[in-house]
């Protein structure tokens, strides 16, 4: 009875001798940052520091000890900066893009609290912060006490964003669609690349009418692409719908749109990041007839996140990302017809 008692209490100190100390991860220039609104994975938002890619980040890691007469021992003191890929189908399973380490503290003993000042200068962060319906790319710092039993962490997310620039030139999307004898119209957006705050200025133009056409309406499509191979994944997810008209148009009408973007919630176009997924988007122009059929055409457009201030150290890198959006815009000259049950 005695000795069970005696293994009692031995079990109960091992296991909160774990927590001796805390740790915590300030940012130097926390005062001054801007912070952001981000999704979460449960669909929440929280606001994380702002950083864009080759911005140095740098700050303290304070560790506290919890009993202040208790000397801690540890096998080193480091913190890490990661910029990971996050697949939900394969959990556990994270891809690392960035990865570095900084040692704080040799192996040894601590008697007191103490502050570790630690810098990640110019820190490559080549893909914007995302939380997906698939996958999540993320960025954090994590500062890690080494122990024989148990480690000591606490993680810092922040988030990225990626600052692109565009040539003022930017083709408008022409397109001349319709059904054999029955349907042609014509229609006109005046870009194929937009910023994120921008506007879709448009118009359509009836050529021939022979449907009875009751409703039309322009959807924003969002398709994120994860996986490879057989095991890929589409996810279509309607941002925003817009509707053009509401009744029957004649020959010889013309309809002119206007969306504006900055009420919705986007992010840039992503394509084959780290080979990892996509983010695309589409604009969907949608006619509806009295029998409920749906007519369709889509047409991806590409969008890009404006800087409120552009560097000049961006304009070439913004140049080279700019090419290598470089989409070619297909010319087909049909439009899809599927019923509202394929839909």
């Amino acid at each position: 009875h005695h000795i069970f008692l005696f293994w009692s209490r031995v079990g109960m100190s091992f296991f909160s001798f774990g927590q001796t100390a805390e740790i915590d991860i300030v940012l130097n220039d926390a005062e001054t940052r801007k912070k952001v609104e981000h999704k979460t994975e449960d669909g929440k938002k929280d606001k994380y520091f702002l950083f864009y890619d080759g911005e140095t980040v740098s700050g303290k890691v304070n560790v506290t000890l919890k009993n202040p007469g208790k000397r801690l021992e540890h096998q080193g003191i480091k913190i890490e900066f990661i910029g990971q890929i996050e697949l939900y189908f394969d959990r556990g399973n994270h891809h690392e893009f960035v990865s570095l380490v900084k040692d704080l503290a040799r192996p040894g003993e601590m008697a007191q609290s103490q502050t570790f000042d630690f810098e990640f200068t110019h820190v490559e962060k080549p893909y914007e912060s995302y939380t997906g319906q698939n996958v999540k790319l993320r960025y954090f710092l994590r500062a890690t006490i080494s122990r024989r039993l148990n480690d000591v962490c606490k993680e810092l997310d922040i988030v990225v964003h990626t600052l692109s620039t565009y040539p003022e030139l930017n083709s408008s999307i022409k397109m001349e669609v319709g059904i054999e004898d029955c349907l042609h119209i014509e229609f006109e957006y005046n870009k194929s690349k937009y910023h994120l705050k921008d506007v879709i200025v448009g118009k359509i133009y009836f050529l021939l009418v022979r449907i009875k056409i009751k409703h039309m309406e322009i959807d924003i499509i969002k398709r994120e692409t994860t996986g490879t191979g057989p095991n890929v994944y589409h996810e279509n997810d309607t941002i925003a719908k817009y509707e053009i008209m509401d009744g029957a148009p004649v020959r010889g009408e013309s309809i002119p749109i206007r969306l504006f973007l900055a009420g919705y919630e986007m992010t840039p176009t992503m394509r084959d990041i780290n080979k990892k997924f996509s983010v695309r988007y589409y604009l969907n122009l949608v006619l509806i007839d009295e029998e409920e059929r749906r007519y369709f055409k889509q047409q991806e457009i590409t969008l890009w996140r404006k800087g409120d201030i552009v560097r000049k150290s961006m304009s070439h890198q913004a140049a080279i990302a700019s090419q290598r959006f470089e989409g070619s815009a297909s010319s087909e000259k049909a439009l899809s017809q599927a019923k509202e049950e394929d839909d």
